[in-house]
């Protein structure tokens, strides 16, 4: 879940870099020539830094105290990271709290945050950083400002040698000794820095014009100086090889500060050595550049991700919530979407924080209308708790009564309306239905204990009626003659049988009728296929009996089939006023079906008996 007060924002880093222009510069004289930075422009880049993983709260502690007490300078980049990861954790672990209480059965209405000593002392210790970040901050820039200082004397004696050009050879050796005293100065204020470079540039050619060197200290000076921008040459050459490219990149800018700090070469050799440093430098640069580039196409393809992530969550506050447990469901896709969002790196800076507000708010506004949902809830919880302790007093002023038909009706009454009546607390629900159950099941106890007789009676009864269903199983086996008296007759013994225990009621009937439609089917069959024959047999002597014989037989037999289909008729239009919703509902179906099929049967023996006589005439 959301802090609309401390979720801290994810944040990118940007570092710049000061872009430094290259120089060409020509002396008034050969043996005259000026020194000038020679450097690449370097374009604005936002550094991404490897970056540890922090799995606890105490492993972040550590480091803030490691950082607050030890030696080591905070960084303001990795100060952020850990304020960053810290609260990552810290809410994590309050939400995990919440989700516990909730699943507990508490309302989330009552419940109350409790102070986390942890982030008293991750405050504390932060507020120590920053106060010695502010420090070293201090003490930063009056070490610049002194630099500063002592660069500006460093101008002032260069300048006192230019007003004295006799003494220009004499001063060689102090020059030199001013310009590596440069070197080793640090940085200055960077409102500072041109202006200043500027100036020494100025007199250091000035110097230089009017320096009358030999030609063999000149060419010695030129040596030197071809030698330290070879060496530097070769050093931007080999960053081509380093893995990591912010490294490289940072390598290349120290090269730079020492490749402007040496003096000139030779004039013919001056651009070539030039352009040999800036080709290595332009691989790294691109290098640097392209690594960026990715960057930002991750980022552009995080803010992707984040977007559908922002989605999914809005299609969850629009989709109905009919109970708790769609509410349930719903919060734990949310908390799996939060976690999936934990795993996605940073968007673009300038919609990092847009995005992560939208995310914010979709999940603020669910879990805001979940807390109104289940507060709601709670009063119906409450109004349900009432109705179900007004059924157990019901239940139990009847669990000591003796009337046991009329009591089990409103026993079982009142137990199909406790299932009406609404959801409670799952604890104290649990408490409510068991107080309900022991008063029912008192008296059904009872009840069950004065029927005891009766029950042997209908076991005994379920003996006797599977005794009779397995000799009718026997005589479909054997079939034969005299079938009918001995299916009639294990008939007439099953229906003298009383009744059976109604658990088994309904399997045992589904059985009995199973064999007898068997044996019904294999009767009729056979009877109404002997009665054709006996019928074919006496068409003759019918026929002797005078002109028109066979046609009143066959009138005869015409009302007969007009009369069953009639029957037939009846049976299933009062076949199409019932219903099975009941088993007794349903048995009688089942018999009227097979009285039905009886008709048909019939129908067909007459049926076949007229095309007997049409035989005969013709």
């Amino acid at each position: 879940m959301m802090d609309s007060q401390e979720t801290i924002l994810e944040q990118g880093k940007q570092e710049e870099v000061i872009q430094v222009p290259e120089q060409n510069n020509t002396a008034a004289e050969e043996v005259q020539e000026a020194t000038a930075p020679e450097v690449e422009t370097v374009e604005t880049a936002q550094e991404e830094m490897p970056r540890k993983v922090y799995e606890t709260k105490k492993e972040v502690l550590d480091r803030v105290k490691e950082l607050a007490h030890g030696d080591e300078a905070p960084q303001k980049e990795e100060v952020e990271y850990l304020k960053t990861a810290f609260y990552k954790l810290h809410i994590a672990e309050r939400e995990a709290k919440l989700k516990d209480f909730i699943d507990a059965g508490g309302d989330p209405e009552t419940y109350q945050i409790t102070p986390d000593e942890d982030e008293e002392v991750f405050k504390a210790e932060m507020g120590v950083i920053k106060e010695r970040r502010q420090q070293l901050f201090r003490e930063q820039e009056a070490e610049k400002e002194e630099n500063f200082k002592k660069k500006l004397a460093i101008i002032e004696k260069i300048k006192a040698m230019v007003t004295s050009p006799e003494e220009a050879s004499k001063t060689y050796q102090e020059f030199k000794t001013l310009q590596q005293e440069w070197r080793e100065i640090k940085a200055v204020p960077a409102d500072k820095a041109n202006e200043l470079w500027r100036n020494y540039q100025l007199y250091v050619e000035q110097f230089y014009d009017l320096l009358k060197l030999n030609s063999e200290a000149r060419e010695l000076d030129f040596k030197k100086n071809l030698e330290a921008k070879t060496h530097l040459c070769e050093a931007a050459e080999k960053l081509a090889d380093e893995e990591d490219v912010i490294s490289a990149f940072h390598q290349l800018q120290k090269l730079h500060q020492e490749y402007r700090e040496i003096g000139p070469v030779s004039k013919e050799l001056r651009e070539e050595i030039w352009q040999r440093f800036k080709a290595a430098s332009t691989v790294i640069n691109k290098r640097h550049q392209q690594h960026f580039e990715d960057l930002r196409a991750r980022e552009e393809e995080n803010l992707t991700k984040k977007t559908a992530l922002c989605e999914k969550v809005e299609a969850i506050n629009a989709a109905e919530n009919k109970g708790s447990a769609d509410w349930e469901r719903h919060t734990q896709e949310i908390i799996d979407i939060q976690a999936e969002w934990k795993t996605i790196g940073f968007a673009p800076q300038k919609m990092n924080v847009k995005i992560f507000e939208r995310f914010r708010a979709a999940c603020d506004d669910f879990f805001a209308r979940k807390a109104e949902y289940f507060k709601t809830l709670k009063d119906s919880f409450k109004e349900n708790a009432e109705k179900k302790r007004a059924l157990i007093e019901k239940a139990k002023a009847l669990q000591d009564s003796t009337e046991w038909r009329s009591t089990s009706d409103k026993l079982i009454a009142l137990q199909k309306e406790w299932k009406t009546v609404g959801m409670v607390p799952k604890k104290l629900g649990d408490q409510l239905w068991e107080e309900f159950l022991a008063a029912c099941n008192k008296f059904f106890e009872a009840r069950n204990a004065a029927g005891a007789g009766q029950r042997n009676e209908e076991r005994d009864n379920l003996d006797k009626k599977r005794d009779v269903i397995a000799r009718l199983k026997t005589v479909a086996e054997e079939a034969g003659e005299g079938l009918q008296e001995k299916v009639q007759k294990l008939v007439e013994e099953y229906n003298a049988i009383g009744h059976v225990p109604y658990k088994e009621k309904d399997k045992l009937y589904e059985e009995y009728h199973a064999v007898l439609d068997k044996l019904y089917k294999e009767l009729n069959i056979s009877v109404a296929k002997k009665r054709l024959n006996k019928f074919k047999d006496n068409l003759k002597q019918v026929a002797e009996r005078g002109e028109g014989a066979l046609d009143n037989e066959r009138a005869r037999l015409m009302r007969q089939y007009d009369a069953l289909k009639q029957e037939i008729q009846t049976y299933e239009n009062n076949l199409g006023f019932l219903t099975a919703s009941s088993k007794k509902g349903n048995s009688l179906i089942e018999e009227m079906n097979r009285k039905i099929q009886k008709l048909k049967d019939d129908m067909q023996l007459v049926k076949e008996k007229i095309k007997a006589i049409d035989a005969e005439n013709q």
